[in-house]
C-alpha cells in the first residue's frame, strides 16, 4: 500500500485529517469582567498556553479579554492568574488582540467571519484569514441564558447571529473543519436543532438547553472561583492527553464524565468524532513539558447565578474586622435588593405579554420552548437591551431572559411584546451592576 493510500486508509478508519498543509486558526473568547468573575478570564488564558505550547503560532490565535484581572487591585499576585489552586501562570504572554470595550458580540461576529474592513482602528484589527483547507476552533466562557451568549459591552450575541454567521463562513468555504466549545449556562441553546450536521462543525458545550453551568476551584486567597467545570475538565485533558492521538469524541466523552454538576451535550457533524483534538489545538504533542497542570482535588462547584452570593458569603465569614463584615453585608443585602427589583420588572413585563395567569405562568417557567423562531427571539432580546436592562451590566437579568424565547414559541406576537417593554421599563435606572 503506497502513502497516499495509507492515507486514505486511515482517514476512513480513525478520522486522521489528510489537509497536512492546513492551518489551524483558534479564536479565545472571555465574555465577562470584574473580579467575581475572574474564572472566566482565567480559563481563556489556560487555554491559549495549551494552543500554544501545542505548536500554533501566535499569528493564528486571536485573544479577547477584557483584561482586568491580572492587575486587579484585588489580586495577590499582580500579573499572575492561575486557574486551579496552586496552578501555574496562565497570563504570561497572552495576546491583547481585543481588550476592555472592543470585547463585544459585533467584533466577535466579524473576527470570525474574516470582516477585516469591519475593524480597523479597532484592537489589533486581526481576524481568523481561514480558508477551505483550514481548521478553526473556536473556545468561548462567560455567562448565557436561552439562544443568549453574553460580553462584557452589550448588546448580547443571540443565536440568530452565531448561526448566520456558521453559515457565512460555510457559504465562503472559510474552514474544512469548525470546532466550538462552549461554557456557559443554557449554552446548548446556542446549537441545539439549530447548527446543521452536514457542514463540518462540530459543538460541545458546557450545560444542556435550560441549565446552569457551574463555576469550580474556589481558592481562599484570591477569594473568588478560578475556572468553570466543563472548561478545566476539557484543558486538564489537553494538558495531560496525547492530543496527537486522542480524538474529539474521547475528551468530550471523558468530559462528560467529569462533569458532575451539569450535562455537557454535543451538536452538528459528529463524523467529525474521530478527528484528532490536536487538528484544532495544536499538532505538537508538548505533555512531557506541563506535568505540573495535571488535575487536582476535585473540589466542589456553584452555579454560575450562585457564585457572586457565594463569594460573598465566603468572605464575610473570612473577614476578621467589624468594618469589614459590614461592609460585606452591606454589599451583599444591595445585590440581593437588586436581584428581587429585576425579577419583579420581568415579572411585571410578562404580565403585560400573557392574556391570562395560565399563559403568564407558561411563558415564566424556567424550562424553556424549544427555539425555533431566531428572527423573533433576535429581536425581542435587542429590544429588552434597548428598553428595559443591559444584559452585559445586569447579567442577573440573563436568569430570566428565557422568557423572551417563551414568548417567542407560543405565538404571541413581537411587537406587543415590545410594547409592553416600553410600558414596563419606560425610565428605568438601576444603579450598579447586579452580578
Amino acid at each position: 500500500m503506497n502513502a497516499r493510500l495509507s492515507l486514505v486508509f486511515l482517514a476512513v478508519c480513525f478520522g486522521v485529517a489528510l489537509s497536512d498543509n492546513s492551518k489551524q486558526w483558534v479564536l479565545l473568547v472571555a465574555g465577562s469582567n470584574t473580579w467575581g468573575n475572574y474564572r472566566h478570564q482565567s480559563d481563556v488564558y489556560h487555554a491559549y498556553q495549551i494552543v500554544r505550547s501545542h505548536g500554533i503560532p501566535d499569528e493564528n490565535i486571536i485573544v479577547m479579554h477584557y483584561d482586568d484581572i491580572a492587575n486587579n487591585k484585588q489580586n495577590p499576585t499582580p500579573g499572575i492568574v492561575i486557574n486551579k489552586p496552586n496552578g501555574p501562570d496562565n497570563y504570561h504572554n497572552v495576546p491583547k488582540d481585543y481588550t476592555k470595550k472592543t470585547v463585544t458580540a459585533k467584533n466577535f461576529l466579524n473576527i470570525l467571519t474574516g470582516n477585516k474592513t469591519a475593524l480597523e482602528g479597532i484592537g489589533s484589527g486581526r481576524v481568523i484569514e481561514s480558508g477551505p483547507n483550514d481548521h478553526v476552533f473556536v473556545y468561548y466562557t462567560d455567562h448565557g441564558n436561552t439562544g443568549i451568549l453574553a460580553f462584557p459591552t452589550g448588546p448580547t450575541l443571540t443565536v440568530k447571529e452565531l448561526t448566520d454567521a456558521i453559515n457565512q463562513m460555510h457559504s465562503e468555504n472559510r474552514y474544512e473543519k469548525l470546532v466550538f466549545y462552549v461554557e456557559a449556562c443554557e449554552s446548548g441553546s446556542m446549537f441545539r436543532n439549530v447548527l446543521p450536521d452536514n457542514i463540518n462543525v462540530f459543538a460541545t458545550t458546557a450545560a444542556n438547553f435550560d441549565e446552569s453551568s457551574y463555576a469550580w476551584y474556589y481558592e481562599p486567597v484570591r477569594q473568588t472561583y478560578l475556572g468553570d467545570e466543563y472548561s478545566i475538565n476539557w484543558m486538564e485533558d489537553s494538558d495531560a492527553e496525547d492530543i496527537e492521538t486522542e480524538t474529539l469524541q474521547q475528551q468530550f466523552d471523558i468530559v462528560k464524565k467529569k462533569t458532575t454538576k451539569s450535562h455537557p451535550q454535543e451538536y452538528g457533524d459528529q463524523s467529525l468524532g474521530p478527528l484528532a483534538v490536536g487538528e484544532f489545538q495544536g499538532r505538537v504533542n508538548s505533555n512531557a513539558t506541563v506535568p505540573s497542570r495535571r488535575s487536582v482535588n476535585r473540589g466542589s462547584g456553584i452555579s454560575q447565578w450562585d457564585a457572586p452570593l457565594d463569594v460573598l458569603f465566603r468572605q464575610i465569614q473570612a473577614a476578621k474586622l467589624p468594618s469589614q463584615k459590614l461592609a460585606l453585608q452591606k454589599e451583599l443585602d444591595s445585590i440581593i435588593e437588586k436581584r428581587t427589583f429585576v425579577e419583579s420588572v420581568i415579572r411585571k413585563f410578562v404580565s403585560h405579554v400573557a392574556s391570562s395567569h395560565e399563559q403568564f405562568e407558561k411563558l415564566m417557567q424556567t424550562k424553556p420552548a424549544e427555539l425555533k423562531n431566531l428572527q423573533c427571539h433576535h429581536d425581542l432580546v435587542h429590544a429588552f437591551e434597548n428598553h428595559c436592562f443591559d444584559f452585559s451590566q445586569q447579567q442577573y437579568a440573563l436568569k430570566f431572559a428565557h422568557v423572551l424565547a417563551n414568548i417567542c414559541e407560543n405565538g404571541l406576537n413581537a411587537n406587543v411584546a415590545i410594547k409592553a417593554m416600553q410600558q414596563t421599563c419606560n425610565g428605568l435606572a438601576i444603579r450598579g451592576r447586579i452580578d
